[in-house]
């Protein structure tokens, strides 16, 4: 299995392959190959920075010749005319790394900014806003990041890492008795003892057979009301962890982290995110 820097390589190599295919005509043909000069990245709206260090691994890839100076580091709040960082070095190579880099930092800072808006609604109530796998493909690492940079947690990072079992597992199974007993003989046959095993409920019903079951480390209440949420947070009593997910939004999340859950999972703090708008200029 690939590491996350591997995964960020590949990433950015396809990003250029797309991107510069066999060059920057453009820059090729009006910059002269000795030209030097320095760009600075210029924050243009309020948010929360994310992707400094990846911006760092996309100047490197394209010239290691690069020089960066850092301001302002991830995770900090930032306004308009921050200057986040600057880099300097020849032309063309600040040029072909542009876009990339914008397009990384956008996103990541979007993803950021909006994980550190729903982690505020939850303040005081001990809840946690959980990421999830809907995630721009090839981006998953990245966007991930940047949910832990707003303040957020990451669930799993795909479907290696943990058993989830949902719905459809549930069905295709034949009830939930025998998806957590099919799911805890393969964690010992196969010598995933370590994964973790949650599984997503529809009613206090299924809560029920889980806890006569057992075997599980979380339980997901899977579009419940607030309401609802409060029983299920007290029929379960604290013996297992408590996930809330399903059409969750800013305007609904404090409720359900007043009803007592643990963790509240929310889908669109990576896909329905806008990008923090910021432009890469030259330093004259």
């Amino acid at each position: 299995m690939k590491t996350k820097d591997e995964l960020i390589d590949d990433l950015l190599t396809l990003s250029f392959a797309e991107d510069v295919g066999d060059g920057d005509h453009t820059t090729l043909s009006t910059i002269p190959a000795e030209a030097q000069g320095k760009n600075r990245l210029i924050i243009k709206e309020e948010g929360v920075l994310s992707g400094v260090e990846i911006a760092r691994k996309v100047f490197a890839k394209v010239d290691p010749k690069l020089k960066m100076e850092v301001f302002i580091e991830d995770g900090a709040d930032v306004k308009p005319g921050d200057v986040a960082f600057t880099v300097e070095g020849s032309v063309r190579s600040l040029l072909i790394a542009e876009r990339t880099m914008l397009n990384i930092m956008q996103r990541m800072s979007g993803v950021a900014t909006m994980t550190r808006i729903y982690q505020q609604r939850l303040e005081g109530t001990g809840a946690r806003v959980l990421d999830t796998r809907k995630t721009t493909p090839g981006m998953r690492m990245l966007e991930k990041e940047a949910v832990a940079t707003g303040g957020g947690t990451n669930h799993r990072i795909g479907l290696f890492d943990m058993i989830l079992i949902k719905d459809n597992h549930i069905d295709f199974a034949g009830g939930i008795e025998q998806a957590i007993s099919s799911a805890r003989e393969y964690c010992q046959s196969t010598g995933h003892e370590d994964l973790k095993i949650e599984v997503e409920v529809r009613s206090l019903d299924d809560i029920r057979k889980v806890m006569e079951i057992g075997g599980v480390d979380r339980i997901m209440f899977d579009n419940f009301t607030p309401e609802l949420t409060r029983e299920a947070v007290r029929l379960v009593d604290h013996r297992y962890e408590t996930e809330s997910s399903g059409g969750i939004t800013l305007d609904t999340i404090r409720a359900y982290g007043e009803a007592g859950v643990d963790f509240i999972s929310v889908g669109a703090i990576t896909h329905s995110v806008k990008g923090l708008d910021m432009s890469f200029k030259a330093m004259k």
